[in-house]
């Protein structure tokens, strides 16, 4: 027995080596994706308040903001002020996305209703952020609810609040998601207008690596969503679109979908069946154009997009 045993532990030790260099073989390239994946690509701002301004010739008075997420870390956006005691929007955009995707949507928002809008920087999003990595709506849904605290906070010229405690969200993809989670805990973001839906968290980590890696095996994607909540340390809850919009109750919601967001297309439509109230919530899943690939979209395809969600805003938050 003790001769098996000494024969056991040489054996073990002779393939050690080969053990740690399969897990290492396993471990390595894993790490790479994830940390590949939780990096979004980055790329100048399409637009700033500040070419606007230089394009149009009309004077826009957006200001950059800094505010504290409820984990101490910092966010930002810009800040277009409206009448005071007038509801606010923040917009969101989709993962791989930032800000300026959405800033002639807000303008045109503010232009019609007077709101206030805060364009957001999702965490890991453009240029130079000050969170280097995105958690695909696990930490973000705080960070909407500070974004929302930040609102509240500001001041009109009167020295009143400026924003009333009613407040709408855009959200496209990443940010429709992040959205979903916010509104589920707290009812002061009241309207949503949500394009594009991811059915989780994990289905948005599968999209990255296939981007990333340009591979769909199902093996990869599994080992990547495992290495993923590896990453994250138990920080990862990967939340179905259908239990957040089931714990909605009083939200006014605008759903919508297109030709262009591919998968998303599909898991948007089935969300209709998930919201509580059927009254609350209008879709719109035929569009010829979403907030997925807004961006790109030329002048009267823009418009054609923006003014059903400037309407909604309009009708449900004022």
């Amino acid at each position: 027995m003790a001769q098996r045993r000494r024969l056991g532990r040489k054996l073990f030790k002779s393939l050690l080596p080969i053990l740690l260099l399969l897990i290492a073989a396993f471990a390595v390239p894993l790490g790479l994706i994830v940390a590949g994946v939780t990096r979004p690509p980055r790329q100048p701002y399409y637009v700033t308040p500040q070419s606007f301004t230089n394009i149009s010739g009309s004077a826009l008075k957006v200001t950059d903001e800094i505010w504290t997420n409820r984990d101490g870390t910092k966010a930002r956006g810009w800040l277009l002020r409206g009448a005071e005691g007038a509801p606010a929007v923040i917009l969101l955009h989709r993962y791989g996305g930032d800000r300026s995707w959405l800033l002639n949507l807000g303008i045109k928002l503010n232009e019609t209703t007077n709101f206030t809008i805060l364009w957001a920087d999702l965490r890991g999003h453009g240029m130079d952020p000050p969170v280097e990595w995105t958690s695909f709506g696990n930490s973000e849904e705080s960070d909407l609810l500070a974004s929302f605290d930040f609102l509240r906070t500001l001041k009109s010229a009167n020295q009143n609040q400026l924003a009333a405690d009613r407040i709408g969200v855009y959200g496209a993809e990443l940010g429709a998601y992040v959205a979903l989670r916010a509104a589920s805990q707290n009812p002061g973001l009241q309207v949503l207008v949500i394009d594009s839906v991811p059915r989780n968290a994990d289905e948005m980590v599968n999209a990255a690596v296939s981007s990333d890696l340009g591979v769909k095996s199902g093996p990869i994607l599994a080992l990547a969503r495992a290495a993923t909540r590896v990453y994250f340390l138990g920080k990862y809850e990967n939340k179905t679109s259908c239990e957040l919009a089931a714990a909605l109750k009083t939200q006014h919601v605008l759903l919508l979908a297109g030709a262009d967001d591919g998968y998303l297309r599909e898991s948007t439509r089935s969300l209709q069946r998930c919201f509580p109230n059927p009254a609350n919530l209008e879709a719109k899943t035929d569009l010829p154009l979403t907030g997925f690939t807004l961006a790109s979209a030329t002048g009267e395809q823009g418009e054609s997009y923006d003014r059903p969600v400037i309407d909604f805003f309009a009708k449900h938050l004022r």
